[in-house]
């Protein structure tokens, strides 16, 4: 019963979501050639329980403009909004291969390593602020670095590969650990104190990826041709992305710091795209594409 009220829920928010605004009349239809209305009808007293609801389980505010009398999802930027709204598409996802099962020899996934044996653990020590005792397999070293003692901050989904960043308590700074290339992670019961300048927030902010660098954040600007333009407007390389069309071609400026994740990227999309500024990111490319070339030379 508890997992057919949360797919009615999440029904009712992609409804609503898809038609941007929809009035009461309207949403009864939808719900009327549901599976899930089960042949009855949504009731006024339903309607709001379940508008409640979906507040109280994922954070998303469902309102009706007084005008004319249509209901819209309030848009939030927050990161606990993206989080809630990164769930319900994953929980919807979840419920239609459910449905699909019949042709799910058709339906092909890229696989998450790591999340199901880690992540649970790390997430129960972020939430109790516990210290983190790990083993890591670096691929850089040849030996694993045992009974690592971390206090973990935050968690962050990269290219399907999970990431803890916290502090070090060795080291004596932040660092940033895959998830895959944990051995063993235990929650110690010890406690501690998060460092009162650190905003989990805004700390991968201006990164692309899962580095954050001791650099300034800088402009970044690229040309981009007329058909990788239509692929980053659909899939923004960036939150601060901005465009201005020149010409035929597109010219993207982002605020970002420098990174090896960021030149992977950019590389990923040549010859589309050009980097114009600033010209260490330039030269960075230069370097990159010369040492490729001579591979095949």
């Amino acid at each position: 019963m508890a997992v057919q009220l949360i797919n009615r829920y999440i029904w009712l928010v992609e409804t609503v979501r898809r038609y941007g605004r929809i009035s009461r009349q309207e949403l009864n239809k939808c719900w009327e050639r549901s599976a899930l209305s089960e042949g009855r009808p949504l009731t006024r007293r339903t309607f709001y329980n379940y508008r409640q609801a979906v507040e109280e389980v994922f954070g998303i505010t469902i309102s009706c403009d007084p005008v004319t009398y249509e209901y819209y999802i309030v848009d939030d930027d927050t990161n606990t909004s993206r989080v809630n709204d990164w769930l319900l598409d994953t929980r919807a996802t979840a419920h239609m291969l459910e449905d699909a099962r019949d042709i799910s020899d058709r339906i092909f996934l890229e696989e998450i390593p790591s999340a199901r044996q880690h992540l649970p653990v790390i997430i129960e020590a972020i939430r109790g602020k516990n210290v983190l005792v790990m083993d890591y397999q670096s691929f850089t070293r040849s030996k694993p670095t045992t009974g690592i003692e971390l206090h973990p901050y935050l968690v962050k989904l990269f290219r399907q590969r999970w990431y803890v960043a916290g502090y070090n308590v060795a080291d004596g700074k932040i660092k940033t650990y895959a998830l895959d290339r944990v051995l063993r992670c235990n929650v110690s019961v010890e406690t501690f104190t998060e460092a009162s300048d650190f905003d989990a927030e805004t700390y991968f902010k201006y990164s692309y990826g899962i580095v954050v660098p001791h650099s300034d954040v800088r402009n970044v600007v690229i040309r981009a041709t007329v058909r990788e333009a239509k692929y980053l407007r659909a899939l923004p390389l960036h939150h601060t992305q901005s465009e201005m069309v020149a010409d035929k071609d597109s010219i993207f400026t982002y605020r970002m710091r420098l990174t090896d994740d960021l030149v992977n990227e950019l590389l990923a999309h040549t010859p589309e795209l050009e980097v114009l500024e600033p010209p260490e990111l330039r030269a960075m490319m230069r370097d990159r594409l010369r040492r490729s070339l001579e591979l095949y030379e």
